[in-house]
């Protein structure tokens, strides 16, 4: 993501926001991390808007701090992949000049934005506070009838090996239901349904692919494993047909 963490010798920020418990003792001046939702407004929680309107500055990536533009008269300060080192430092001495922070995710922080979090952590010298979200993973399973207590998740959306998540994948298909956030542009729905079909899936099994979940243009298409395999290979988005913004759900027999 940023060219301040080597992933592959360490450490992971998203290892170094989940490496403890947040205090029992809750600071009087944290830094807030929230999740906004699937990006309609209506799926921003109060609390969420609240750490956002009484913030004197916001940090996240633009296409995110978009969805909140109009509920804060903060300094709102975006990044990219590219910038996001440079963006946070100004963030972290923003706070460490006296300013109420709060960084914004999509979604919900704890479904797949662990490594900006721990990014957030590790730039800034005061306690960070969740504050979760509605996640496109909550509105997918809602859609494709998939209980969270009867479904193993896996966020591919993420830099760093993905191997161990394709293995839970594996493990769960069938007996499970599963929900993928995949990662454009290398593991979106096609490549995740070749992968499992490699590891034996049954081609019947019933697949969906929500896309834009909450919005307008929210768009599913219903198919199976081995319909879905059609669309495998390609790491661009023209090697797909559908958004970089999606979500998998395959159901258990």
């Amino acid at each position: 993501m940023t060219g301040e963490y080597d992933l592959e010798s360490g450490p992971d920020p998203a290892a170094v926001a989940a490496a403890a418990a947040e205090p029992a003792t809750v600071s009087p001046n944290p830094v807030y991390a929230v999740g906004i939702g699937p990006g309609n407004p209506e799926y921003l929680t109060p609390r969420g808007e609240r750490a956002i309107r009484e913030a004197d500055v916001v940090v996240g990536f633009e296409t995110v701090v978009d969805f909140v533009r109009d509920v804060t008269d903060a300094d709102l300060l975006t990044c990219g992949y590219a910038d996001e080192g440079e963006t946070l430092a100004a963030f972290a001495s923003r706070i460490e000049d006296g300013a109420a922070g709060t960084a914004v995710l999509m979604g919900d922080p704890n479904h797949s934005g662990y490594q900006f979090v721990g990014k957030v952590q590790a730039a800034v010298d005061r306690p960070v506070r969740v504050i979760p979200g509605i996640s496109s993973l909550q509105v997918a399973a809602s859609r494709a009838r998939t209980p969270m207590e009867e479904t193993t998740f896996v966020t591919l959306h993420k830099s760093g090996d993905v191997a161990p998540d394709l293995r839970r994948l594996r493990e769960a298909v069938g007996e499970r239901h599963l929900l993928v956030l995949p990662r454009p542009y290398d593991w979106m729905p096609g490549d995740v349904a070749a992968d499992l079909l490699d590891a034996g899936a049954s081609p019947s099994l019933d697949a969906l692919v929500l896309e834009r979940l909450s919005h307008e243009d929210e768009t599913i298409t219903r198919t199976t494993l081995g319909e879905l395999e059609a669309h495998a290979g390609g790491t661009g988005p023209d090697a797909t047909p559908f958004s970089d913004l999606s979500v998998l759900a395959v159901r258990k027999n």
